[in-house]
C-alpha cells in the first residue's frame, strides 16, 4: 500500500479551521526508502521550496468543497476533477510561494496587531459575535495546536495578500483613462446582417461510404466499458461509541489537560517602530538607534506617547492607532520584543529593542494575571472532547486494522469482512464517467478503472470519500468496451455524414456570397436574390441581449468603417448558420453626459481591472527569474 490510514488521519483540525479561514496550508512529508534514498514527493519546487502533494491535495479538496458549496446541486465533481483545474490550482499555489519569497527578500514586517484581528474576525473563534478567548484556546487546544501555529498560519496568508494589494493601489487612473474607458464602455455600433440557414434538404449517402467511415473511425462506435464492485466502507460518524464518562475519567483529563483551561499573562502594550534593514550598514544602523534613543528619551521625560508613533513611528499597521498593539502574550512576538516587553512594569517605556525590522520602544500600559479556568466550568467540553477522541481512536484502530488485512491479502474482502464485523456491499455497472453512490465520487472513479484493479483483480487503497469516511473497492464484474456492430450505428453514421455535407455546403455558400460582398455587391441584392431579408440594428451596444451574441461579438471586433466603404465580414453563427455583416457607424459614448456617481463607478472598474493586470505583470516577471520545477504525474 502507498500509505497507511495510521499515517493519513491525524484529527480534523485541517477541516475545522482552515476550512474556516479558507486557506490551506500544508506542511511537508518525505518518506525514507531503503539504503536511505529521498522518495520526491513534491508536486513543485518553487527556487528551492516544496509544495508537497499532501499539501496540494488538501488545497484541492478545499477548493472543490467551496465550489460545492457554492454550486450546489448543479456541482459536477466528475466535471470538476480534471488536470486543467488541477494545474490552474497548482500554479496559482506557486504564485502564492513566488510573493512569500518576495515579501520575504523586501524585508516586510507584518504588526502583531494585523494578525490578532485577523483572528478575532474568525467566526468560530466567536460567541455572540464577538471573540472569545478562550473558544478560541479551547479548539486549539482540543486539536493540540498552539495558538503560535495557528498565528503563523494567518500571519502567512495576509503576507501573501499585503504586496499585491499594495502593487494593485498604486494603479494610477487619470480622468482622461476613464473618458477613454467611457468612450469605449458605451459605444454603440449600426450594421447590416444577412442571416444564412444551413441548408436542408436529401443529402444521399451511399452504403459504401457508411461501411468505410465505419471501418475508419471504428474507436467512434465502441460499447462503454464498465465495472461493478465490491466495496467496505467505513464511516466514524456512524461507528457505535460510548455516550457517558464519569467524573474520575473527567478529572484525570483536567489534570492532564490543565494547560488548556489557563489564560497565560498578557500586556497590554503599544510600541514605536525606527525601521532599519537588517543588512543595513553600520552608519544607518547607528542613525537609527540614535532616533529610537531620542523618542524613549522623550517618552519619558512625559510626552504622551500615542502622540510620538503618530508621528515618529514607521509601523503602518499600529501608526494611526497611536502604536496601540493590543493584548500580548509570550509566543507571538520577536523574541527580543517579547523579553523586553515581559520585563516591563505598568506604565514603564523600555530602551530601544533591536529586532528583525529595527528598533522598537515599548510602552506596557496595563497586564492581566494567568488565571485557571475550574474543573466544573470545563466539565462539559472535557466531556465532549474525550467522546469524540474516543470515536476517533477506535476509527483510528478500525481503519489501520482494515489497511492492513487488504494488504495482506488483496485478493479480497472476505477476511476484512469478517474479522471487522464489516459489510461487503456492492454498485451498479458504471462506467468511466461514473455512476451512483459511492461511483459517483471521482476518486472511486479513478480506483476502480485502475491497473491494480481492474487488470490484477487487487483491492484498491483505502480511498478518502469524506472526513473520516474511507472505501476500499474490489472489482465485482468487468463488461470491456467492445465495436457496436454497423446495423446498430448505421443511421448515426449516416446522420454525421449528412450533417458534414450540409456544413460544407452552408460553409461554401457563404464563402461565395461573402466574395460577392467584397467586391462590391450589396447585401440588398444578395438579400433579394435569394429572398431573404436584411436585418438593420441601430446603437447597438456590447451586452446587448435582444440581438444573437455571437453576431454581436463579432461586429464589435470589425474596424471602423471608412468614409466611403462601410467593413463587412463573414460570421459562423450556431447550428451551422452563417451571417453576412456590413458596418455602417461606430459612436462613441459621451463621457460629458455622465454623472460624477457614474465616473466614480467606472474609475473604480477601471482601477481593479488596471490593478489586476498590474500584480499579473508582477508575478510573471517572478516566474520568470524564477527557478520552478513541476512533477504533473504527481498531481493525481
Amino acid at each position: 500500500m502507498q500509505r497507511t490510514l495510521h499515517e493519513r488521519f491525524s484529527g480534523p483540525f485541517v477541516k475545522i479551521i482552515l476550512g474556516v479561514i479558507g486557506v490551506v496550508f500544508g506542511g511537508f512529508f518525505g518518506i525514507q526508502g531503503y539504503f536511505s534514498t529521498r522518495l520526491e514527493t513534491f508536486v513543485a519546487k518553487v527556487d528551492g521550496h516544496e509544495i508537497s502533494q499532501q499539501e496540494f491535495r488538501e488545497r484541492f479538496d478545499l477548493y472543490r468543497n467551496q465550489m460545492q458549496r457554492m454550486m450546489g446541486a448543479q456541482f459536477d465533481a466528475r466535471a470538476f476533477d480534471t488536470p486543467e483545474r488541477k494545474r490552474e490550482l497548482l500554479d496559482q499555489m506557486i504564485n502564492e510561494q513566488l510573493i512569500l519569497d518576495a515579501d520575504e527578500k523586501l524585508g516586510t514586517a507584518l504588526p502583531p496587531k494585523r494578525v490578532f484581528d485577523e483572528i478575532a474576525s474568525i467566526p468560530a473563534f466567536q460567541v455572540d459575535g464577538k471573540f472569545d478567548k478562550d473558544r478560541y484556546r479551547d479548539i486549539l487546544a482540543a486539536q493540540h495546536k498552539t495558538p503560535g501555529e495557528i498565528e503563523g498560519m494567518i500571519r502567512r496568508d495576509l503576507e501573501m495578500k499585503d504586496l499585491p494589494m499594495q502593487i494593485g493601489q498604486s494603479a494610477l487612473v487619470t480622468e482622461a483613462d476613464v473618458d477613454a474607458y467611457l468612450r469605449l464602455r458605451d459605444q454603440t455600433r449600426d450594421f447590416h446582417s444577412v442571416k444564412l440557414d444551413k441548408p436542408s434538404g436529401d443529402v444521399k449517402i451511399e452504403d459504401a461510404a457508411l461501411e468505410a467511415y465505419y471501418k475508419d473511425h471504428g474507436n467512434e462506435f465502441m460499447t462503454p466499458e464498465k465495472v461493478s464492485l465490491d466495496y467496505i466502507e467505513l464511516d466514524a460518524s456512524k461507528l457505535q461509541a460510548e455516550t457517558k464518562v464519569d467524573d474520575a475519567t473527567l478529572k484525570q483529563q483536567y489534570e492532564q489537560q490543565k494547560a488548556r483551561f489557563v489564560s497565560p499573562e498578557q500586556r497590554l502594550a503599544s510600541h514605536i517602530l525606527v525601521k532599519v534593514d537588517k543588512n543595513a550598514d553600520a552608519a544607518a544602523q547607528k542613525a537609527a538607534l540614535e532616533k529610537a534613543q531620542k523618542i524613549a528619551q522623550d517618552a519619558k521625560s512625559g510626552k504622551d506617547f500615542a502622540t510620538l508613533a503618530k508621528a515618529d513611528s514607521d509601523d503602518i499597521g499600529s501608526k494611526a492607532q497611536g502604536g496601540d498593539l493590543g493584548w500580548l502574550e509570550k509566543g507571538v512576538t520577536d523574541p527580543a520584543f517579547e523579553t523586553a516587553l515581559f520585563a516591563l512594569k505598568k506604565g514603564d517605556i523600555s530602551e530601544p529593542v533591536k529586532s528583525a525590522e529595527g528598533y522598537h520602544i515599548i510602552q506596557l500600559r496595563d497586564l492581566k494575571a494567568e488565571s485557571a479556568r475550574p474543573f466544573d466550568d470545563v466539565k462539559g467540553d472535557l466531556a465532549k472532547a474525550y467522546l469524540e477522541g474516543e470515536r476517533e481512536r477506535r476509527y483510528s484502530e478500525i481503519s489501520g486494522r482494515l489497511t492492513d488485512i487488504v494488504y495482506q491479502d488483496p485478493s479480497s474482502l472476505e477476511p476484512a469482512a469478517k474479522e471487522l464485523g464489516l459489510k461487503i456491499e456492492k454498485t451498479a455497472l458504471f462506467g468511466r464517467n461514473g455512476g451512483e453512490g459511492i461511483a459517483a465520487n471521482p476518486a472511486v472513479v479513478k480506483a476502480a478503472f485502475s491497473s491494480p484493479v481492474i487488470s490484477e483483480g487487487n483491492s484498491s487503497d483505502p480511498i478518502d470519500v469524506g472526513p473520516n469516511h474511507i472505501v476500499v473497492i474490489h472489482m465485482d464484474q468487468h463488461e470491456k468496451s467492445v465495436p457496436k456492430p454497423l446495423d446498430q450505428v448505421r443511421e448515426d453514421i449516416r446522420k454525421k455524414l449528412v450533417d458534414q455535407q450540409l456544413a460544407k455546403q452552408a460553409g461554401e455558400r457563404a464563402d461565395s456570397l461573402y466574395a460577392r460582398l467584397e467586391k462590391g455587391d450589396t447585401l440588398d441584392k444578395i438579400a433579394d436574390e435569394l429572398k431573404l431579408k436584411v436585418d438593420t440594428q441601430k446603437d447597438i451596444g456590447r451586452n446587448a441581449v435582444n440581438v444573437d451574441r455571437q453576431l454581436v461579438q463579432a461586429v464589435f471586433k470589425l474596424p471602423r468603417p471608412a468614409q466611403d466603404k462601410p467593413s463587412t465580414s463573414k460570421i459562423a453563427l450556431a447550428n451551422g448558420a452563417f451571417a453576412l455583416v456590413q458596418l455602417d457607424a461606430v459612436k462613441d459614448g459621451d463621457p460629458s453626459k455622465l454623472d460624477e456617481k457614474t465616473r466614480e463607478a467606472a474609475r473604480n472598474q477601471l482601477r481593479q481591472g488596471i490593478s489586476a493586470e498590474a500584480v499579473r505583470g508582477y508575478v510573471d516577471s517572478l516566474r520568470k527569474v524564477a527557478k520552478i520545477e513541476i512533477a504533473e504525474d504527481r498531481l493525481q
